[in-house]
């Protein structure tokens, strides 16, 4: 089978990024552009960002996750720390995340390091959890093979009748990490492929350089 789309096309149109216009700190930047994506009707899950990591076999590899909090110092997000994605993350902090809103003609790549969070704070956003979304915390090996789905949903079942009536913890393999951004590179489209790049990188005296990058 094949398909050719070197006909695809779109002109970027909507809006330009200046350097004279970003702020000293690119999370005032980031904090601005996710207001608008988040009140966007173009915009579905705002908070979706990609993750890339080095896998444990060598290769790269994305997936999606939800972005949950933002600070001054990085980027959150909760996982299964024995996953696929939490070990690769253990064995090499070093990952990129990254946002793409098309219909606001927008990215956003941040390189940082991902650390563990505390597990007070693991605990509080696990408390503020439906009660389905933690029992699927306790339910799934995440990235583990299973024979078929009824096994998956049997699991569940068990979960549920462990619980029954009692307080349902944070299970010690599930938490959060923090990305602390080492660069953030803020990506508008613009017509003819001259697209508007600006990137922020951290400096030794935690004040950030501003550049314009060619497209």
């Amino acid at each position: 089978m094949s398909h050719d789309l070197s006909d695809y096309r779109k002109s970027y149109e909507k809006k330009e990024l200046l350097k004279e216009h970003c702020p000293e700190n690119p999370i005032e930047l980031f904090r601005d552009w996710f207001f608008v994506a988040d009140e966007s009707e173009m915009v579905d899950e705002a908070n979706a960002m990609t993750i890339s990591s080095l896998g444990l076999d060598g290769f790269p590899k994305n997936r999606v996750v939800l972005l949950k909090k933002y600070t001054w110092e990085g980027f959150v997000f909760y996982t299964n720390y024995n996953s696929e994605k939490g070990k690769a993350i253990v064995k090499n902090n070093n990952v990129c995340l990254s946002f793409f809103w098309a219909g606001l003609e927008q990215q956003i790549i941040i390189k940082g390091k991902a650390e563990k969070l505390a597990e007070n704070l693991s605990d509080g956003y696990f408390e503020s959890r439906p009660d389905g979304s933690k029992l699927g915390a306790w339910a799934s090996n995440q990235s583990e093979v299973v024979a078929s789905r009824e096994e998956l949903d049997n699991k569940l079942k068990e979960t549920e009748e462990r619980f029954k009536g009692k307080e349902i913890t944070r299970p010690p393999h599930w938490g959060g990490f923090m990305v602390k951004p080492v660069s953030i590179e803020f990506w508008q489209g613009r017509p003819n492929r001259m697209h508007d790049r600006i990137r922020y990188t951290l400096q030794k005296d935690f004040s950030w350089k501003l550049e314009r990058l060619a497209p």
